[in-house]
């Protein structure tokens, strides 16, 4: 049958339909029930736990490879392989920025009951040094009345305070006073305090808003977007303590004395790091940490790309061929965060579990491959208690063995403790969150210095030059910062069934299929008054967080969905464009976040499933015979503008993008601490994307969808930002659209309203861009 008669079958047969469930022509019929919205979440969760297992099977075998390759190789090469892989680790958790040189500095504090102690052999005294412009280290540090042999720094967990791993206050049982035992048998030992899980700090004053969010989340709030993790700028400050140590503070030690690293719980994971980043430190032991990062399930956590390099087993391998330990007792549990109280809330779910014996025994294995492979010892497990089956080493007799100090050294019956003092132990743990603060904070004013010397910019004229910029820029935003699903699509199969039909128009409920476990969903609008042969533009009209498509369809009034989008997908049908209403996999509370959470440490986001989606939906719509395939628009409200901000600056096939209810200052809305309606006190822990900060704000996004037309709609009102923000990003986008001399394609309708659509100087724009007549 010739096309044209075929299309004309094809409208007939759409005439023809009456509400009863039958398929676009064209397609299969859509019989799947129930909650779609929830089970794409579910599929998309399946596939992640299928892609975490082989990942891992790809990561096995390029780390076997590599590993092969430089055994091979000379000394020089080794060192050059070793120094790419640190490299790589240093920009993932953030260890990037340039430490200050100083000395270890005994802190005496006149508010403080007590500061210091001296027992037969050592004495202990609080401590600090500088490690980044108004950051320090501070602790405790252990001393020998001589110049020692040795140094170990000693990381307690997170809610351990140095004076509690050192024997000093109460809180760790004798076995597990680490840094009192080393420093028994002699050494120099370093307990520096960590960021802990309590909430008292985690807000502003400024603002009087406050969240229960831990204060190990709270600076992770302030800091992803920034591409700094609470992991880098401890490990950074551990690493400062080195320097330190090597630099002006070397008289505290013997020449040549070797410098070791112990954790436990938190401070085993920043001691694994720290091992892996600094072959200057000559030993590691972890306690109570290793094999956890292949199930974590606290956000402060959250490595992006970690797992498509590095699992525990990976990181403990860079240390070879120096020795690790490990030891696995006590494993500090914090399944929730602090609990939500006195208006604070916000806090993301999950927190510090039981280890899985397996996963342990997992990453030691995978370690010890490595190792082997590259002629290192295994690791060694040790115990805590010395009573302990098999008669394993306890880690101190580990460290003292592998630092070369008398394993045999007598310890002190007892110790000296410091008067308990509350106060100041809150005072130097408010000081310690508030520094990270204020430096975070720094890092973010900066990163809009650092963006206008991206290509993007200092190439900002018509011609090859900047096309050749903005492709690399698609590129990276798509790959590194997004995140590309890998693999290709499976075949669609489209499923419909017809779920409206309206005077004007009928609504078909459609299913796609994308990749295993994963389908693309929404309802297509058809206008009843197609002519034969006709190919009308499309209108891709996105709902808000915990939307539907049903919502941007709407015609009554009385619905809660009516007052943000004001039935705008049925009213641009009505107009005569051809309207798809996608559903995005951002319903279902925290449920939906995990995908976040669980999709960065495969170098992937929630937009990475959202941009598949629509580049499969816009690969179907384009097909069909009475869709003009040039003439594909999106429009989106809210979390709707989110993906109006990213979907098109990746998909091409958009011809147009009309950003409503979101368009801000991106970078400050997620993490400043200032922000009045910033993303670090909501409960929307989902929303940041790793450092954004450094490379698109919303302003580059929109360079991105350049030279399409993109448009933004704000009400005065809408409380998702401020209009001198929103001003502030939108000069940006003026600027670049104006130097491209395409000025007429970027426009802002401002009106004095809500969180709502407008539907007026954007409808205008869709008239005139997609070349389709207003109604008169």
């Amino acid at each position: 049958m010739p096309p044209r008669n075929a299309l004309i079958v094809l409208l007939l047969s759409i005439a023809s339909f009456s509400l009863g469930g039958e398929p676009l022509p064209g397609t299969q019929p859509l019989t799947a029930e129930g909650d779609l919205s929830a089970k794409m979440v579910e599929g998309i969760h399946r596939w992640l736990a299928s892609a975490r297992k082989e990942v891992d099977k790809d990561r096995a075998e390029l780390w076997r490879l590599n590993t092969g390759i430089l055994k091979s190789a000379d000394a020089e090469g080794l060192e050059a392989k070793a120094k790419d892989r640190r490299q790589r680790v240093a920009e993932m958790i953030g260890a990037v920025d340039k430490r200050e040189s100083g000395e270890l500095m005994v802190q005496m504090d006149p508010t403080a009951k007590t500061v210091g102690i001296l027992t037969g052999s050592y004495a202990a005294q609080k401590v600090i040094w500088p490690v980044f412009e108004g950051v320090h280290g501070e602790g405790l540090i252990l001393q020998p009345a001589e110049a020692a042999k040795a140094a170990v720094i000693v990381l307690p967990d997170a809610d351990q305070t140095p004076e509690q791993i050192s024997g000093i206050q109460p809180g760790a049982i004798r076995e597990a006073q680490f840094a009192r035992q080393l420093a028994e048998r002699g050494f120099l030992v370093i307990v520096p305090v960590l960021v802990d899980r309590r909430d008292e700090w985690s807000g502003s004053e400024k603002l009087n808003r406050f969240t229960n969010a831990s204060h190990r989340e709270w600076i992770h709030r302030q800091c992803f977007e920034a591409g700094r993790t609470l992991i880098g700028f401890e490990v950074q400050k551990v690493l400062a303590a080195v320097d330190a140590l090597k630099g002006p503070s070397a008289k505290l030690l013997v020449p040549g004395a070797k410098i070791g690293v112990l954790g436990h719980g938190e401070g085993g994971l920043i001691a694994l790091y720290a091992a892996a980043l600094d072959p200057r430190l000559d030993v590691a032991l972890i306690d109570d940490y290793f094999g956890a990062g292949e199930n974590d399930d606290v956000i402060y956590r959250s490595v992006f790309g970690k797992r498509q390099w590095f699992s525990d087993g990976g990181i403990a391998a860079m240390i070879a061929p120096r020795p690790i330990g490990v030891a696995s007792d006590d494993v500090p549990q914090i399944p929730k965060p602090p609990a939500a109280k006195n208006g604070r809330k916000g806090a993301a779910p999950g927190g510090v579990n039981t280890l899985d014996r397996d996963a342990v025994e997992r990453a030691i294995g995978e370690a010890d491959t490595y190792r082997k492979l590259a002629g290192a010892k295994p690791m060694e497990m040790c115990v805590v208690s010395p009573k302990a089956a098999e008669m394993r080493r306890t880690p101190e007799a580990f460290m003292a063995e592998s630092l070369g100090i008398q394993a045999g050294a007598k310890r002190l019956a007892s110790v000296a403790q410091f008067s308990s003092d509350t106060n100041a132990v809150d005072t130097r743990q408010r000081r310690t969150v508030r520094e990270l603060e204020g430096f975070a904070q720094a890092i973010l004013r900066d990163s809009e210095r650092v963006r206008k010397w991206l290509p993007l910019w200092t190439n900002l004229k018509p011609g090859a030059e900047w096309d050749v910029a903005q492709k690399h820029a698609r590129g990276i935003f798509c790959e590194t910062v997004i995140g590309r699903l890998p693999g290709e699509y499976v075949p669609s199969n489209p499923r419909t069934r017809l779920i409206h039909d309206k005077e004007k128009w009928r609504g078909y409920e459609v299913m796609l299929d994308v990749q295993a476990d994963i389908f693309a969903w929404g309802t297509l609008l058809v206008p009843k008054d197609l002519k034969a042969g006709e190919r009308r533009p499309v209108v891709v009209c996105q709902h808000g967080l915990e939307g539907l498509p049903e919502d941007t369809i709407t015609e009554d009034p009385a619905a809660p969905a009516w007052k943000y989008y004001k039935g705008f997908a049925a009213k641009l049908c009505e107009r005569g464009f051809i309207v798809y209403a996608p559903h995005n996999p951002y319903r279902g509370g925290d449920n939906f976040r995990r995908i976040q959470r669980e999709a960065n440490p495969l170098g992937l986001s929630l937009f990475s499933f959202i941009i598949a989606q629509h580049d499969v939906t816009t690969q179907w719509l384009a097909s069909l015979p009475f869709v003009d395939p040039e003439r594909i628009a999106f429009y989106g409200l809210s979390y709707g503008g989110k993906t109006a901000m990213r979907v098109p600056a990746v998909l091409e096939r958009y011809c147009l993008s009309i950003c409503s209810g979101d368009f801000n200052e991106w970078v400050m809305k997620c993490a400043s601490n200032t922000h009045p309606a910033g993303y670090v006190f909501s409960p929307e822990w989902e929303i940041w994307e790793w450092d954004l900060a450094h490379t698109f704000n919303y302003a580059e996004m929109a360079l991105l969808i350049a030279p399409r037309p993109f448009m933004v709609e704000r009400g005065h009102d809408d409380g998702v930002g401020l209009d001198e923000d929103v001003g502030h990003e939108w000069a940006k986008v003026r600027r670049g659209y104006d130097k491209l001399g395409i000025s007429d394609r970027a426009e802002i309708e401002w009106f004095d309203g809500p969180h709502t659509i407008n539907g007026v100087g954007t409808f205008k724009f869709l008239h005139k861009w997609l070349r389709w007549p207003e109604p008169k």
